[in-house]
Parts: structure tokens; C-alpha cells; sequence
């Protein structure tokens, strides 16, 4: 086991623990032969575990047969994973940065030396999402993968959300409880949900999707207004990670996203993580649980541990052709071309004129409204003003806005934001 952090100590827990039952059920024992840290001197969980900083003797080891790396970050962890997978001995991996980045050189190394990669505890923590797309949803032509991938985004918009606390009030309590990093920027910029959302999309589409494939924002610039407006007019704010078959092409995005009070999604709060697929033949599935933390992603790591001893993992990763060093690279819609509604809100002088002059320029852009709010004012001050639009091009969107802030009754910049319309089976009737 390379690396024997929060996830390292949960796995090691769960061998401990529940070793005699997954043995029961598998007629596998598995055995910890090395675990690798920086100081092996340094006191730890479990301190009777084989700890040594040797690496690459842990792996060279005869008597090591599958190496799970657990230590993180993308150049130290891929020079480990390569020495592995040319010795023939299978990988687990909770690595999305890894994967994101080198998934396909490494993928096609594992293929060459005939063992394999496997990677549940990449996404979504202990949601058995990647098993669901590569085996009980292989009969399904996926169109789309709409989710909340990412548990600190999620927690800092519910605190937001449901007690008002200002962004950086309930990023700081994330801290605190250890769902964000002290340095949080992968999580609140979007790119931790983005390279999750080019692995799960890689799977579903059949096709390879890399980071900057997906149109990304982050919640790191939402003010707390658009969270306040947003629940006047029947909407949650989250932050979704979405692809979505459009044609020959793929849509490709990570943003915040209004959902509607009664969709499913917007009852998905703290750290937990919600993930939908959609199939031709299924219909909607919906995949829920705990998307972060130390025991449910230990669980997903373990559950790999076990199908790679019973050798389920490398059979599909020999047989099936989805993975990335397998398929061609995908399609994407660009930005400028993807529809969907949108919510605006601009900050406009209190004075006659100035709602018929932005209708007008939205009007001559294609864009029609499906909702205005505004508050009255006892004073001459910019207010705000709120608009929600019906199914627009979001090039004609931008287009539009960039001539809206240029006019001398807004105060710009417009703040822009997209909102969720789910298939008809997303009802809860």
C-alpha cells in the first residue's frame, strides 16, 4: 500500500476489521505486505502494520501481487504505478488527478503487460459508480450524466443554503470538519469535479474526454445574492457536473447550476454526493451516498482489492473495450453552441427605461424571458435586477450580456448562471 493517510488507515481498518468476512465471501485472504510512508518512524494507526519508505522493494517484493496506490498527487504516484504494471501486478487506485491526466498512457502500460487498473475510489467515494457503468449498465446507450461530484462544494452551498452563511464562513467550517483542503482551490475552482467527470464520461460515452475538454466554473465567485434569488424563485444553487449526448457530439460542463426545489438533486446536501444516468433502456437510475470521507472511500478501494483477487477486474479490463486507451477521443460541443436556460441578474439604475432597453437587446439575440423579479426601491442606487430566460444559445447569452454591461444604466458585470431542466423521468410522479 503506497501511502497510509485518512484513506490508507480506513482500508488497513477494514482488512483488521472485517478480514474473517470478506474472506468468507471471496475465499480471498487479503494480507497488508508493506505499507509505504515518509517516516515509518512516525506514530500512527495500526502501528504494527509493516510501515518502511522503500517503495520500490515493496513493489519488487515476490510476495507483493497487488499494489494500491493511495498516496496521491500525479508524479511520484505514476512512477510507482508504472513500475507495477510492468512487473505484471494489478494497480487500485483512488488517484482522479492521476487518471485524468495520464489515464490513457497508463491504461494502454496495464494492457501491454497483460494486468490491469482499477479505479472505483476515483469518483463519487464509496458510490459504486464506475462498477454501474462498466458492468450493470453495459446493455445501456448512455445520454447523459448529470451530478454532484464534489462533497466540500456541496457542503459550503448547503450551510449557504439552508443558514444563510456567507461563502467564506462555511468554506472555513469545511476546514474545520476536514471535508476541504487547506489550500481548497482544486475543490471550489470545479476541477476536482471536472477530472471526475472525465473518467465517468470517458466510461459512459465510450470515448476519450480529458479535462480540458469540459467547460468548467467553480463556485469560488458566487455570491451570496444569487443564493438568496435563487430561493425566492423556487431554485437551489449546486454545483453539477454534466455530459450529454447532443447528437454526434458531447456536452461537456462543470458550473453552478440552479435546480428546481422539488427535483431530486437539490435534496442531496452536505457532503454527500448524487449522481444521475440516464439509459435508453434503463431510463433514469440515480446513485447516492457518501461522495468523500475516510471509510466510504476505503470502501470502494477494498471492494477493488476484492474483485482483483478473484480476478472479475481483469477479465473486464481485458474483454471490454471502454476504457481510454481504447477509444478515440470524443467529440465536444464547444460552449458558444450549447442551449439550455439561464438566470441573470444585473444591477441596474432605478429609473425609467432601463428593463425595456435589456429585453431589447436579449430580444434581438433570441433570448425570451420566462421570469423578471425585482424589489422595489426607495432610493436613486443600482438595484437588482433578476431574469430568468426559456431554452437559449449560450453564444446568443454571452453575446447579449456583453452588450448589456457596455450600457450606462447597468452597473456591470451581469452575473450569469445556467438552471437545470431534467428529463420528464427526473419527476419524482
Amino acid at each position: 500500500m503506497l501511502g497510509c493517510g485518512v484513506v490508507g488507515t480506513g482500508v488497513a481498518r477494514i482488512l483488521r476489521e472485517e478480514g474473517a468476512l470478506i474472506a468468507a465471501r471471496t475465499g480471498r485472504q487479503l494480507d497488508i505486505a508493506h505499507v509505504i510512508v515518509r517516516d515509518a518512524k512516525k506514530k500512527r494507526a495500526h502501528s504494527d502494520l509493516p510501515f518502511h519508505s522503500d517503495a520500490e522493494k515493496a513493489i519488487d517484493d515476490p510476495k507483493t501481487k497487488i499494489v494500491v496506490e493511495l498516496m496521491g498527487g500525479t508524479d511520484a504516484a505514476a512512477k510507482y504505478v508504472e513500475r507495477a504494471l510492468r512487473l505484471g501486478k494489478p494497480v487500485v487506485t483512488a488517484n482522479k488527478s492521476l487518471l485524468a491526466s495520464r489515464g490513457p498512457q497508463l491504461f494502454k502500460l496495464a494492457r501491454e503487460h497483460k494486468t490491469c487498473i482499477a479505479f472505483e475510489a476515483s469518483c463519487a467515494g464509496g458510490i459504486p459508480i464506475i462498477d454501474a457503468l462498466t458492468r450493470g449498465l453495459v446493455a445501456n446507450r448512455i445520454d447523459a450524466l448529470v451530478g454532484i461530484v464534489n462533497g466540500t462544494c456541496n457542503f459550503i452551498l448547503t450551510q449557504m443554503t439552508r443558514h444563510g452563511w456567507a461563502y467564506r464562513d462555511a468554506l472555513a467550517e469545511a476546514q474545520k470538519l476536514g471535508f476541504a483542503e487547506a489550500d481548497p482551490t482544486m475543490d471550489v475552482s470545479g476541477r476536482d469535479a471536472a477530472q471526475k467527470l472525465a473518467i465517468l464520461a470517458s466510461l459512459a460515452f465510450n470515448a476519450l474526454v480529458v479535462e480540458s475538454d469540459i467547460d468548467v466554473e467553480g463556485i469560488d465567485e458566487l455570491q451570496d445574492a444569487e443564493i438568496r434569488y435563487a430561493g425566492e424563485l423556487g431554485y437551489v444553487v449546486k454545483l453539477l457536473a454534466m455530459a450529454r449526448r447532443r447528437g454526434e457530439k458531447i456536452s461537456l460542463r462543470v458550473h453552478p447550476t440552479l435546480v428546481k426545489r422539488d427535483d431530486v438533486l437539490a435534496d442531496v446536501n452536505g457532503s454527500f454526493n448524487a449522481i444521475s444516468v440516464y439509459g435508453h433502456a434503463l431510463g433514469h437510475a440515480l446513485f447516492y451516498g457518501r461522495g468523500a470521507g475516510q471509510m466510504p472511500t476505503a470502501s470502494a478501494v477494498v471492494a477493488d482489492l476484492v474483485h482483483v483477487a478473484l480476478g472479475i477486474t481483469q477479465l473486464s479490463f481485458s474483454q471490454l473495450r471502454i476504457f481510454p486507451d481504447q477509444v478515440a477521443a470524443a467529440s465536444v460541443l464547444p460552449p458558444a453552441e450549447m442551449t439550455g436556460r439561464f438566470y441573470l441578474r444585473l444591477m441596474a439604475r432605478d429609473e425609467p427605461g432601463v428593463l425595456a432597453q435589456v429585453t431589447r437587446v436579449l430580444g434581438e439575440k433570441g433570448i425570451s424571458l420566462s421570469a423578471i423579479l425585482q424589489h422595489e426601491s426607495g432610493s436613486a442606487q443600482a438595484v437588482p435586477v433578476v431574469i430568468t430566460t426559456h431554452m437559449a444559445r449560450e453564444g446568443s447569452v454571452r453575446a447579449a450580456l456583453a452588450e448589456i454591461d457596455k450600457l450606462g444604466s447597468i452597473h456591470p458585470p451581469t452575473v450569469c448562471l445556467r438552471i437545470l431542466d431534467q428529463p420528464a423521468e427526473f419527476s419524482k410522479d
